[in-house]
């Protein structure tokens, strides 16, 4: 499915693997489903979630049933040039460097925590907005959608069950 942005439709957010796969983990995807922008993959990137991590492989399945996330492919020339010349050099996966050619050229924003992708990603566009797992939860906060509360449970839980770790003490010092 590929998602088009109208003049008066929400922004989109291209995500990397790793974004979605630290909501599929801990089964709050839905937050995705109310959030303000609407939620893009790539076929890469889905092919490294039901790949690799085949215990979200229903969650994800369920996501893109329900609309939480549209999937499509990196078809136009300068976006298949972009992810090509990324791809060749080795230092990222297809996941990431279809997500970043995908939102360089239709002008969507990023959601990517892998740091060297977002070096790479910024090299090739300065102008591209970035978001983190960290930037999206702080803005699902602003949205109403957690209390801070909420998203340091949602932290710590990703932490201690996850290995995923947020270089803050709370959420609140990053809203408030």
């Amino acid at each position: 499915m590929t998602l088009d942005v109208g003049e008066h439709q929400q922004a989109i957010i291209v995500t990397d693997a790793s974004v979605l796969i630290n909501f599929l983990r801990i089964d709050r995807i839905v937050l995705l489903a109310h959030h303000s922008h609407a939620f893009l993959a790539t076929d890469h990137v889905a092919a490294e979630i039901t790949d690799l991590y085949t215990d979200q492989q229903k969650r994800f399945a369920a996501a893109l049933a329900a609309g939480t996330i549209a999937e499509t492919r990196v078809t136009m020339m300068e976006e298949l040039r972009l992810f090509g010349s990324m791809f060749a050099t080795g230092r990222l996966g297809a996941g990431e460097c279809s997500a970043i050619a995908l939102a360089v050229h239709r002008r969507f924003i990023l959601a990517i925590d892998d740091r060297i992708a977002t070096k790479h990603a910024r090299r090739v566009d300065a102008t591209l907005r970035i978001l983190t797992t960290q930037d999206l939860v702080a803005s699902m906060i602003g949205q109403g959608l957690l209390s801070i509360a909420e998203a340091d449970r949602t932290k710590q839980e990703w932490a201690t069950r996850h290995r995923f770790r947020l270089k803050l003490t709370s959420f609140k010092d990053v809203v408030e």
